[in-house]
């Protein structure tokens, strides 16, 4: 063959090996351990282990894949091949506040590519960097699940809802200030590397802090309780059903 192929997305696949820098210590050991004791076979635990590597270094450093493959007796590779295969897991710092804006779907309709824009404006960033000081990184995002409160963007994976411009400006320059943040879905905002430890299965104890649904979620279940609407008994017919809505 006379050609090659090209990949177009250069850096997919890529960890930055420059970047020697950890705070991997004995602590961290132990518990990259204790989570490999918790699966019947410790290589299930790669995907919180990962995290975990983040909470530390900010990041999935090169110590954090050989100590994962230490811990796991598999392979530098093995652990590289699921560090680079899924968008959580950075191979370049994140930032203390980590900033996603959803523009797939719903929320492009509804604005998501114009929250993007300006966040990257504000910020002085693309997505996928993260600001000089270290401040805030920022991503695009696919589906959050999130449509019946879109355009929706996240901060260290909590929820904000039916974002505007004005309140994306209002967000970003909180986070910049390190002001006090809350998500309407959602608890307070720390960082995102304590956020990570929280995804890597060490809880913070703040999980039922805030609503767990919003109004949008739960409007359909209140006009079933509002119209008596019930479920059908599994194996009756559902003509009388039908039948009471047609009436109605």
């Amino acid at each position: 063959m006379s050609g090659h192929f090209e990949s177009f997305f250069p850096e997919s696949g890529s960890v930055d090996y420059s970047d020697q820098s950890t705070n991997i210590d004995e602590t961290t050991m132990a518990e990259l351990r204790e989570l490999a004791g918790r699966y019947p076979q410790p290589r299930s635990a790669l995907l919180p282990m990962l995290h975990l590597v983040q909470s530390v270094d900010g990041r999935v450093s090169p110590r954090g894949i050989e100590a994962c493959a230490e811990v796991l007796g598999i392979s530098t590779a093995q652990v590289s091949g699921v560090a680079t295969f899924y968008t959580m897991y950075k191979r370049r710092p994140a930032g203390k506040q980590h900033v996603g804006v959803c523009t797939t779907a719903l929320c492009a309709v509804m604005g998501g590519d114009i929250l993007l824009d300006r966040a990257k404006r504000k910020l002085g960033i693309d997505e996928g960097q993260t600001t000089p000081d270290g401040q805030i990184s920022l991503e695009r995002l696919e589906c959050n699940a999130a449509c019946d409160f879109a355009p929706v963007m996240m901060v260290n994976w909590e929820f904000f809802d039916n974002m505007t411009p004005e309140k994306a400006d209002e967000l970003l320059d909180k986070l910049m200030r390190d002001e006090e943040v809350v998500s309407p879905r959602g608890a307070t905002i720390t960082s995102w590397k304590e956020a990570e430890r929280v995804l890597a299965g060490f809880p913070d104890g703040r999980a039922d802090e805030g609503p767990s649904a919003g109004e949008a979620s739960l409007l359909g279940r209140r006009i079933a309780e509002e119209r008596g609407w019930k479920a059908p008994t599994p194996g009756a017919s559902a003509e009388p059903t039908a039948q009471k809505e047609s009436e109605q």
